[in-house]
Formats: C-alpha cells, sequence, structure tokens
C-alpha cells in the first residue's frame, strides 16, 4: 500500500477554512433546497406536512453535514476512503439480509429515525475510493489492463447489488459514474468505447434478468399511448402537464395535474413536472441554470485543485451530480425510460439529500485545499 505525505497547508485553521469555502456555491445550494421545500409545501396543497416540514429538518442536517465535510483535513478523507467504501458495501449487503422493502422494491434499512438507503451512500464512497485508488497509480500505470481490474471490481460488485434490489436508475447512475472516473484517470476513449459496445450488446442477456416492470417501462418508453392507463399513465400525465404550464405556469399551488392526483410521485420522481407546470418554462429554467452554476463551480474548484486526488474527487462528485440532475429532467419529459432517479436538493428523502449534502462537502474541501500538495512515496497503487 502506498504511503502518502500531506502538504505543508494540512495544518490550515478551522477559521481559515470557513474563510475559504466557495460561499457562493453554498448559496446555490441553499438556493435551490429553498425551491425543493416551496414545491413540497404546494405537492401536500399548502401544507408543510407531511413532506415539507421531514425536508426542511434534513435540508438543516444536510447543510451542517455539508460545512462539517468541508472543513476536514482532505487527507482524511483521502485515508478514509477505503474504509467509507467498506461501510458502504456492508450496508449493501446488509440490504439483502435486513433490509425493509416498500413499493415492490427492497432497498432501506430502518434505523428508526431514518429509512437509510445505502446505495445512495454509495454514490459517494465509490467516487472516494476510485479518487484514492487512481491517485496512487503511478503514470506508467495508466496504460495497463491490470490496473482497471480493482475499480472495475469496485464498480460492478455494488452495482450488481443494487440491481438486484431492483433499483436501475441508480445501478446505471453508479456504473456511468464510475466510468467517468475512469476516463478521468486517464483510461484511452477507445477502451471505454468497446466497453459501451460489450454492454450493449449484453442487451438482451440483461433483458433476461430485468423485472416485468422494468420491461414495461422500456418499452413503454418506445409507445407510451399503446397502454395510457396502465404502464404508459406515468409518462403520459407528466408530458400533460409539462405543456400546460407554458411559458410562465399556472402559478404558485393551481397545478391542476398535481393537486387533483393525475401526476404521480409528485413529491419525488416527477417533482419537476410539477414545478414546471407551476412555474413554468422561465421559473424551471431558472432552477436548472441553478444547477448549471453548481456543476460549474465544480469543475472550477476541481480544476483549481493542486493534487490528484482533489481533481478526481472533485470532478466525479461534479460529473454524478449533473447526470443525477439530467437522468431525471430527461425522465420525465420522456427523452429516456422511467429509471425512478430524485431530482437532486429538490426532491422528497432524506438518504438523498444526506448523502448529496455530504458529496457536496467534498466537493468544497476540496476548493478549501485546493493549495495541499499530496505527494506518493514509491509503492503500489492506492
Amino acid at each position: 500500500m502506498a504511503q502518502l505525505d500531506i502538504g505543508s497547508r494540512q495544518g490550515i485553521r478551522i477559521a481559515e477554512r470557513l474563510l475559504r469555502l466557495d460561499w457562493f456555491l453554498v448559496v446555490l445550494v441553499c438556493t435551490i433546497g429553498a425551491v425543493g421545500i416551496g414545491m413540497l409545501i404546494s405537492a401536500s396543497g399548502g401544507s408543510t406536512e407531511p413532506w415539507a416540514s421531514r425536508q426542511m429538518v434534513w435540508f438543516g442536517a444536510g447543510l451542517l453535514l455539508m460545512i462539517a465535510v468541508a472543513t476536514v483535513d482532505i487527507g482524511f478523507w483521502l485515508r478514509a476512503a477505503y474504509t467509507i467504501y467498506g461501510l458502504a458495501f456492508a450496508l449493501l449487503v446488509g440490504v439483502e439480509l435486513l433490509g425493509a422493502a416498500g413499493k415492490g422494491a427492497q432497498r432501506w434499512i430502518d434505523l428508526g429515525v431514518i429509512q437509510l438507503q445505502p446505495s445512495e451512500l454509495m454514490k459517494i464512497a465509490l467516487i472516494l475510493a476510485l479518487a484514492r485508488y487512481f491517485h496512487g497509480v503511478p503514470l506508467e500505470g495508466i496504460g495497463r489492463i491490470r490496473t482497471y481490474l480493482p475499480p472495475l471490481l469496485m464498480i460492478l460488485a455494488p452495482a450488481a447489488l443494487i440491481l438486484r434490489q431492483p433499483d436501475l436508475g441508480t445501478a446505471l447512475l453508479l456504473a456511468l459514474g464510475g466510468g467517468i472516473m475512469l476516463f478521468l484517470a486517464g483510461i484511452k476513449a477507445w477502451k471505454i468505447g468497446i466497453a459501451v459496445v460489450l454492454a450493449l450488446g449484453s442487451g438482451p442477456v440483461v433483458w433476461q434478468f430485468l423485472h416485468e416492470y422494468q420491461k414495461a417501462r422500456i418499452l413503454t418508453f418506445f409507445n407510451p399511448e399503446a397502454d395510457p392507463l396502465g404502464a404508459g399513465y406515468h409518462i403520459l400525465q407528466s408530458k400533460i402537464a409539462l405543456g400546460s404550464g407554458g411559458l410562465f405556469g399556472k402559478g404558485y399551488l393551481q397545478g391542476t395535474q398535481s393537486h387533483l392526483n393525475f401526476l404521480p410521485e409528485k413529491q419525488t420522481d416527477f417533482i419537476f413536472t410539477m414545478m414546471a407546470e407551476e412555474l413554468g418554462f422561465f421559473g424551471v429554467a431558472g432552477v436548472l441554470l441553478l444547477y448549471l452554476g453548481i456543476a460549474t463551480y465544480g469543475v472550477v474548484i476541481s480544476a483549481r485543485s493542486n493534487n490528484h486526488f482533489g481533481r478526481l474527487l472533485g470532478m466525479g462528485i461534479t460529473v454524478t451530480f449533473f447526470f443525477h440532475v439530467f437522468f431525471n429532467v430527461a425522465m420525465v419529459i420522456g427523452l429516456i425510460p422511467i429509471v425512478g432517479l430524485p431530482l437532486p436538493l429538490i426532491s422528497y428523502g432524506g438518504s438523498a439529500m444526506l448523502s448529496l449534502m455530504l458529496g457536496l462537502g467534498l466537493l468544497l474541501c476540496v476548493g478549501v485545499h485546493r493549495d495541499v500538495i499530496i505527494t506518493r512515496r514509491p509503492g503500489s497503487a492506492g
């Protein structure tokens, strides 16, 4: 195992770390979070119960977590990366043995206070572990096939467990995030292209292992009108709500599709549709600009980092965040099949909120410690 030295700026005082935070990024996060709470109030007909009140607690806890994570030495996160990955993987195994079932899926562990969804934690843990691994790979090792066997196992093992829950959307996002990390680490694009072709070619085999409702979602994507009251109901109602919002929307609390309960899962997967109906094109365009602002800050923070671990960690979190937003929006407007991914910072959910804030805290940590130099003594990767 390679031993790593943390540069002289490891001793940055807490007060200085707080001053070095990208506070405008924090403001962007808080603004989107406030929009989410407002939309959850609308989803419940103007009441904070049952969703908005809990979301406020989770967002507040997540905000404190984000700031706390950002002020911890980046060297700590490097050393703890494999431990965090191992914990997340153990929790995924725990779901198989002790997980609570709901809505036809077994994805949660009941902790009493919160229903923990380990797959959400794994999104961040995988990025941490891969950043740690590739930080320790020397340049001459990047082109070797055996260099990529451990990270491939780190990606595929949790993705397979998540697919069994079943959670196709999160499994795909995890695999995509891992693939992006491989590309950022230096793997040749043509090698990734071969992997994509092989993955597409394995489609008929994967199809045999999909649940019936997952097959129905994919088939419905190509022809939702074939079953307008069954498998195609969700996406058809979503498109109706999107179109009825127009440029300026029907007004806050005035959405008919959502408030007459035609729109399914309006507090989670389809909250973007409800927002489009009430706030219109310009309203959702404003929210998407806020998301773009976070992604842009993430790229800038990563590029300014003076250590390889920070660059990989920051870009991994940023790209995963971007694709999370993209997949949710593309899903509800009919560009991709419905895969059940929430809208970050806006959809209702405690595990998703806390894991996302953990990731954003790590991104801020990269910015705070951008001047830290992390060197590796001769040794094996990682």
